[in-house]
């Protein structure tokens, strides 16, 4: 979490920095701060909230400078305030930082002994210190910097502006991830390539353990004994362009509304339409002889992952184990030899997500990562890929990511019990004719926003909690739908398994508490159905996510149902997850909370 931009140019850089860190907001907007080397030392403006906040700093006072740096903050070590808010810096030094440096507190008494007083509570301070102390003694300001980093532990990704260097700007990486971008007589640096899209295309990524100078022509990238080292450019598919709310009031709206187009452009890269399979790109091992699968991750990925269990188990008769990666190392798993280990994260740096990966190589698993950015941490550590086309993706909420590892999940599994003889070649043809139309479906879908908007006015947002219900792969959507309402409305909820109503939470129904219900067509939907029979027997308000026949059965037993479209069961995980995104955005629109940018929240989760 947290956000980096810096330019080494040859033009006044403070409001290519500002724009920079509106494009980053989205991993932290708890303050922001730039700074740049001007009039001979450091300047520096720094603001408490969001980047708007900033901006109006500097229009009010300017910076002006042709090297510099800037971070939109959320807050690890420290309150956010302004003095507290990056960058850091003195007469000397001005630091940038996102992840956790593990042992400041050691750093900080030494420094403190040593005479050095301190301005925030951060952990990042500390590097300001060290640098400068360095410097104090008499050594050469950049080799000042690599000492510093020799004494650093934990996970940071920094840039360094030296006053007595205006010739470079310095990168480090460590376990956050950092990018270097190549311009034309300029050089940039970003925590990732979104915030480099509208100034370059070509992107080279640090490793752990780099650090890079950047000077006006181009980058040395070095490891910690100063040794030079070669890291591969890449051209980015992003462009600035890719990143506006196309006429929508909320980025979540819009990439809500993009799940069609995006669904379609995942399962196309998988999908042959001619002969009705599934085409994975080449994997170096043998899905037929897989023992046992493990499918970890965070959040809203973590849910995808629980129904690829569902799918896997069922229909290619593989053991799934699922885990949170927050948990998963610290049991110590059993691994299976030969076993297979999916890692599924939209922004391919979640670093509890990528300590599993490591742990699962260690222990000779093949790793798999499902990651909607191909030159992530994850994705290059990872055996293979299998990429999700979500594009970028700026609401802190998951939504089309999610819907497209659910499509990726499912060609998976098609491919899984394809290779192990579950699957019959009519078999696969139908599920894989179930998946081509769910873009059209998903479209469908998108015409009940305005009906569910009303409930989410009438019902939920009045409401303090909430309870969502699922039977099968409709059980982590339930878990899905909560998290989304609590995400950005604030409003208490909780995911059940249906059939776990009667062992708890039954004794909070009452006329005033929602209870979401998704039951499609499927073999548990008798059962679901009497769950809800119970909601309502005992006053609770229903809100049923169903399909026409669902509708038939349940009669006139509760007013709020949406009727989505007819689909194979398979896929209906995909088109339920749309009503539940627009109930969970319309919910938090109607309170009036910020959608897109949700209190104590940021986007990548870079630290553990």
């Amino acid at each position: 979490m947290c956000g980096i931009v810096g330019i080494i140019g040859g033009s006044d850089v403070a409001p290519r920095l500002i724009e920079g860190l509106k494009r980053l907001e989205y991993r932290g907007y708890d303050s922001g701060g730039i700074a740049a080397l001007a009039n001979g030392g450091i300047e520096r403006r720094r603001a408490k909230g969001k980047i708007i906040e900033l901006e109006t700093r500097v229009r009010e006072d300017p910076v002006r400078g042709a090297i510099g740096i800037g971070h939109t903050r959320w807050a690890t070590h420290g309150v956010p305030n302004e003095a507290n808010a990056h960058p850091h810096a003195n007469d000397r030094v001005a630091v940038v930082h996102n992840g956790i440096i593990e042992n400041f507190q050691v750093l900080r008494r030494d420094l403190l002994d040593d005479g050095h007083v301190f301005a925030s509570d951060t952990d990042t301070e500390v590097v300001v210190h060290l640098i400068s102390q360095e410097i104090a003694e008499g050594v050469e300001p950049i080799e000042a910097t690599r000492r510093a980093l020799t004494r650093l532990e934990g996970a940071f990704a920094l840039g360094i502006l030296l006053r007595d260097r205006e010739d470079v700007l310095i990168a480090a990486r460590q376990g956050s991830p950092l990018a270097i971008g190549h311009g034309d007589g300029e050089m940039y640096l970003g925590s990732d390539a979104l915030a480099l899209a509208p100034m370059t295309r070509r992107i080279t990524y640090l490793e752990d353990g780099d650090w890079a100078l950047l000077t006006r022509d181009g980058a040395t990238i070095r490891d910690l004994d100063g040794r030079d080292v070669e890291r591969p450019e890449h051209l980015t598919g992003l462009s600035g362009a890719m990143i506006g709310k196309g006429g929508h009031r909320h980025f979540m709206a819009k990439e809500i509304f993009e799940q069609p187009q995006v669904i379609g452009d995942t399962l196309n890269a998988m999908f042959n339409p001619a002969n009705r399979t599934i085409t994975l790109p080449d994997l170096p091992f043998d899905l037929a002889t897989v023992p046992r699968i493990v499918m970890v991750a965070c959040g809203t990925a973590s849910l995808a992952g629980m129904v690829g269990k569902y799918w896997m188990e069922r229909l290619a008769g593989v053991p799934v184990e699922w885990d949170v990666a927050s948990e998963f190392r610290y049991r110590a798993p059993m691994m299976a030899d030969g076993g297979l280990a999916v890692f599924i994260s939209q922004s391919g740096e979640t670093a509890d997500t990528l300590a599993a990966l490591r742990y699962c190589k260690e222990h000779g698993q093949h790793c798999l990562a499902v990651v909607n950015a191909p030159e992530s941490t994850i994705a290059r550590e990872a055996h293979s890929v299998l990429p999700t086309l979500a594009g970028p993706e700026i609401g802190v909420a998951s939504t089309k990511a999610f819907t497209t590892q659910l499509v990726v999940l499912a060609c998976l599994t098609i491919a899984l019990g394809r290779a192990r003889g579950t699957l019959g070649r009519a078999e696969e043809a139908r599920l894989c004719t179930a998946l081509s139309e769910v873009p059209s479906r998903a479209a469908e879908v998108l015409h009940h926003a305005e009906r569910i908007r009303a409930i989410a006015q009438e019902t939920v947002a009045p409401a303090r909690d909430v309870l969502f219900l699922g039977r099968g792969t409709s059980y982590p959507l339930a878990l899905e739908g909560a998290l989304k309402l609590k995400e950005i409305s604030y409003i208490h909820a909780e995911g059940y398994a249906a059939g776990e109503m009667k062992h708890g939470p039954i004794a909070l129904i009452d006329e005033n508490f929602p209870v979401v219900v998704i039951a499609p067509s499927d073999g548990a939907f008798d059962k679901t159905a009497s769950n809800l029979q119970e909601v309502v027997a005992r006053g609770g308000r229903g809100i049923v996510l169903t399909d026409p026949e669902g509708v038939a059965r349940l009669g006139a037993l509760t007013p709020d149902v949406i009727a989505l479209p007819a689909v194979d069961p398979f896929v209906a995980p995909i088109l339920h997850a749309i009503p539940l995104q627009l109930l969970a955005y319309h919910t938090a629109v109607e309170k009036g909370t910020d959608v897109d940018q949700p209190r104590n929240l940021a986007k990548a989760v870079t630290v553990e």
